[in-house]
């Protein structure tokens, strides 16, 4: 018998748990310049699910994965199945623990794609840029106006 190794102080994440993991095109803008970069993202299952469906989305293609083919001894590795310019996102390690939970409790939802299998023929578009370091700047002018007997008692 196997000893199940836990992962990040988790009880309840192991290294074989599944996971679906996408590479996703997003954006960085820069002095009003976008610039693309390749990030892989942990996917719960109602996200895959919405992809799945053909919703248009920035993923170009998701893999099922073990959450030890990607951290190992609690250091990421890229697997294999993915460019090696390919980033990790922002709070990974966090959004895989949150994402594999998803599919321990719909288990069901494991069998859209199998175990180290790669589906890439999603709705990829690129019509609603992913900007990653956006900043919503809210001014005055934002403001909804209202009509004036909108707090009265009538």
């Amino acid at each position: 018998m196997t000893t199940a190794t836990l992962i990040l102080n988790t009880t309840d994440i192991t290294a074989d748990d599944y996971c679906v993991f996408g590479k996703a095109t997003c954006f960085l803008k820069n002095d009003g310049e976008f610039q693309q970069i390749q990030v892989i993202e942990p996917l719960p299952s109602a996200a895959l699910e919405a992809v799945l469906k053909g919703i248009p989305t920035s993923y170009q293609l998701v893999c099922a994965l073990s959450v030890g083919d990607v951290l190992n001894n609690n250091n990421l590795v890229l697997p294999s199945q993915f460019p090696s310019d390919t980033q990790f996102c922002e709070d990974f390690i966090e959004r895989m623990i949150a994402a594999v939970r998803t599919y321990k409790r719909r288990p069901e939802a494991t069998q859209h794609i199998p175990k180290g299998t790669i589906k890439d023929d999603l709705n990829f578009s690129l019509d609603r840029k992913r900007v990653l370091n956006a900043v919503n700047v809210v001014r005055t002018e934002d403001n909804v106006k209202q009509h004036s007997h909108t707090h009265q008692v009538l």
